[in-house]
């Protein structure tokens, strides 16, 4: 019985993790009330070691899913008494946006993948220049993301390559279609070079997403926040983000080039002549068999499109709740009307909202055992000219571990405080308030942890396809990490 439920728990997931999440289970509670013997720090210890354990989670979930053991650790730190369910759900309430968004928004791209696979096979084919290839990705999720969520941006991204690793997998099973031999398109090396491939483009859509969101007010859920308690709208978020966002875009273009041309940091792979063709002869092949039906479904997918555009610019509505109504026009227009197909594009938001949940645990955690204080206690100490600059460096790391949308949060909070009890002036606020928005967007690009975009994509079924694991995500962010945050730094020193 015993050994059955060992052999159950984590299923196929490597004995010496399942060992590692159980010794975790057992230690904590252990360690907490040794801890409140001899100190009153206690939790402040154990939510360092707690936050530790989840990251690692994150870390594995190639070899499994990280809502299990996240979310076991989850639940025992409420047992402990270090947050409580109703905290809980106050984050989760907090964040409803951003769940609305996961729910239906990522549905509703799901509804779009004909005409997105559509749009971006004709770019595969007619941009034969990898590094151009490369900064049209990055622009194209920068310029979307300054408009659209960054989860939105990422969600198509996945999209279109699930779809090219589909279609690849579809030629082993009927080569004649595509008019390919049997025999060349087997071959394990030329897989690996088209998983690197995929992995390239999807880490600069990713960084991209980064680029643009730093830059208005509704290009991440923290921008909001943080404009909304400096009381600036649109264009004046634009304006006094601009000398730091203009400068950081220009220079992520450059690395962009730079790592694809001089193929370092895991960049540089080559979409091969015959994965090309593969690619080429299925647009052809689609466009000869394209019925006049199929041609108004993608005219329907084209104008919902611009009528998500519009209506996210527009600020109409809550981002999920303007992904509820692209599924409702896509599936009533599209005649998608049985509830099993329906059901099969909540398939890939569902698990990582659950995981968003079970992470907000975490974040409860953070706040409640004042984790994060003695970070923002020293530099509000620091000396005016100081306190921007330690601010962005102080919200990069603590974004890096945590989610860049709490640690904005707790930071904006802080921040007006002061403000409010006379201790720092106006013009001063504003400029920590723009240290606070570039530093939680820019170095956390650093660890998928740091922003929900790179969580979501690493979480997603595209992932373990094309190895895309948490720590080459690291690897790969380096150069971006590492250009971001000193240009950004230097930007946000320059305009003091």
């Amino acid at each position: 019985m015993i050994l059955n439920l060992y052999n159950n728990f984590l299923g196929t997931a490597p004995k010496w993790y399942k060992n590692l999440i159980i010794l975790f289970l057992v230690l904590n509670p252990i360690i907490y009330t040794f801890l409140n013997t001899f100190s009153d720090d206690a939790g402040f210890i154990l939510g360092w070691l707690v936050l530790g354990e989840f990251i690692l989670t994150l870390a594995m979930a190639l070899k499994c899913y990280p809502l299990q053991p996240g979310g076991l650790i989850a639940i025992e730190t409420v047992l402990m008494g270090l947050t409580n369910s109703k905290n809980v759900y106050y984050e989760v309430a907090l964040n409803l946006k951003v769940i609305l968004l996961l729910v239906f928004m990522v549905a509703g791209i799901y509804f779009m993948k004909d005409f997105l696979l559509f749009i971006f096979t004709k770019l595969l084919v007619n941009v034969k220049n990898k590094r151009t290839l490369s900064l049209l990705f990055l622009i194209s999720a920068a310029v979307l993301s300054a408009f659209l969520d960054a989860l939105t941006v990422t969600a198509v991204l996945i999209a279109v390559a699930v779809g090219f690793y589909a279609l690849y997998q579809e030629t082993n099973l009927n080569p004649e279609y595509f008019r390919v031999e049997a025999n060349d398109i087997s071959s394990s090396a030329e897989t690996a070079q088209f998983q690197a491939f995929l992995r390239d483009l999807l880490m600069h859509g990713a960084v991209g997403t980064a680029l643009g969101g730093v830059s208005t007010i509704v290009g991440e859920p923290q921008n909001l926040l943080i404009g909304s308690i400096a009381g600036w709208d649109f264009i004046e978020f634009f304006m006094r983000m601009l000398p730091i966002s203009l400068p950081v875009f220009i220079f992520g273009l450059g690395t962009c080039y730079l790592i694809e041309k001089f193929k370092i940091f895991g960049y540089g792979a080559e979409l091969s002549d015959n994965i090309r063709s593969i690619i080429e002869n299925y647009g052809l092949e689609e466009d000869k068999k394209r019925t006049s039906e199929q041609k108004t479904k993608l005219f329907v997918q084209f104008l919902v499109i611009l009528i998500l555009i519009v209506s996210l610019a527009l600020n109409v509505a809550s981002v999920g709740l303007i992904g509820l109504m692209v599924i409702v026009l896509l599936t009533a227009f599209n005649g998608i009307i049985e509830e099993h197909k329906i059901g099969k594009a909540f398939e890939e938001a569902l698990p990582f909202t659950a995981l968003l949940v079970v992470f907000f645990v975490i974040v409860a955690v953070i706040h409640d055992q004042h984790l994060f204080s003695p970070v923002i206690t020293y530099v509000l100490s620091l000396s005016s000219e100081l306190q921007v600059p330690m601010f962005f460096l102080a919200n990069g790391i603590l974004s890096m571990m945590s989610d860049n949308v709490f640690v904005a949060t707790i930071y904006i909070s802080e921040v007006k405080e002061a403000l409010d009890l006379g201790q720092i002036s106006r013009e001063q606020f504003d400029l920590l308030a723009i240290a606070i928005n570039t530093g939680t967007n820019l170095p956390s690009v650093a660890t998928p942890n740091g922003q929900a975009a790179f969580l979501f994509l690493l979480t997603s079924s595209i992932a373990p396809l094309i190895g895309l694991s948490y720590m080459r995500m690291v690897k790969m962010a380096v150069p971006y990490t590492i250009t971001l945050t000193i240009v950004g730094l230097l930007s946000v020193i320059y305009i003091l």
